[in-house]
């Protein structure tokens, strides 16, 4: 219960007193419904209860919110629609701080680190991280994109508590493993390149021409191959970087299907005939350490990923 007879603290509106929680609430909910009445409807309590709130948050501070003498209906003053965007921000963060320590009681973690290998597409990921806010939207994300071996290394290393992990895949000692599908390969080149003219080339004639090859950052692989073929190679750390080069001509090399879809349609790359195969498929697995086991929203993120591949068959 509110004391009429207590007198609020006053405030200028260079000097502001600070205003409570409930009065914000209660100034929110004017707003919403338009009316004294209504909002005391609303949050079930007396009309003269939320005069008396208004009253006392705008003697705090300083200004007056709402236009009460040329309308029948309150309406917001110039410094009233100023204080409704941070009040709702303020009501808005207490929300959010409540959530966040309702899920942390229950066990859900604050924060998911990721890592996945730049192999996986960037539709399945866009699909597990859209629906994992809305699942867990108390739940930080943080998202590291690795290659070959890199995403078993920062799983290893606790850097990152889940990884999505594609060739290389190292049998480390702790680390648990989930199949979740397979990514598809294609040797290419650009048109004018020497492997995508006709007749196709002769066998072994893919040795003698660079090919780019995505190297290993971290020191589980490091110095180990994936795929190569020739003995003249260009070592790349970035899959984007080596995406540009193919399409310059400047070397042949293994992408994943999804990324070089609309450059085949178009003419900008070319599948290559290779007698010493014309692609395969990756596996790609979701991993993290036996001793520390995913959370209850790392779980359910493992659990999308291999969901995505059930929904396909």
């Amino acid at each position: 219960m509110f004391d009429i007879s207590e007198k609020p603290e006053r405030g200028t509106a260079s000097d502001p007193a600070n205003p409570s929680l409930d009065q914000l609430r209660v100034f929110l909910a004017v707003v919403e419904v338009g009316g004294f009445a209504a909002a005391g409807r609303r949050l079930n309590r007396a009309t003269s209860a939320i005069s008396y709130a208004i009253a006392n948050l705008e003697a705090q501070l300083g200004v007056t919110l709402f236009d009460r003498e040329t309308t029948r209906k309150p309406r917001l003053t110039v410094a009233g629609r100023a204080v409704l965007a941070e009040a709702r921000t303020v009501s808005t963060g207490v929300d959010a701080l409540k959530a966040k320590v309702k899920g942390l009681s229950q066990g859900l973690e604050a924060e998911v680190s990721i890592a996945v290998d730049v192999m996986l597409p960037t539709a399945r990921l866009v699909d597990a991280f859209g629906a994992f806010q809305a699942a867990f939207p108390t739940v930080a994300l943080r998202l590291h994109v690795e290659a070959l071996g890199a995403v078993s290394q920062l799983v290893a290393d606790g850097v990152a508590g889940v990884g999505i992990r594609g060739p290389m895949q190292i049998d480390l000692d702790g680390l648990a493993h989930v199949d979740v599908g397979g990514v598809a390969m294609i040797p290419v080149a650009a048109p004018g390149h020497p492997l995508a003219c006709d007749p196709p080339p002769a066998p072994g004639a893919a040795r003698d021409h660079v090919q780019l090859v995505l190297t290993d950052r971290s020191r589980l692989t490091q110095g180990q191959d994936f795929a190569v073929i020739s003995v003249r190679t260009w070592r790349i750390a970035d899959l984007g970087a080596k995406h540009a080069l193919l399409v310059a001509g400047l070397g042949w090399g293994n992408m994943p299907t999804h990324m070089v879809g609309e450059d085949l349609a178009a003419g900008r790359l070319v599948h290559l005939a290779l007698p010493e195969g014309n692609g395969g498929t990756v596996r790609l697995q979701a991993i993290h350490r036996i001793d520390s086991p995913p959370g209850p929203a790392a779980r359910w993120l493992i659990e999308r990923f291999a969901g995505q591949v059930a929904s396909r068959t």
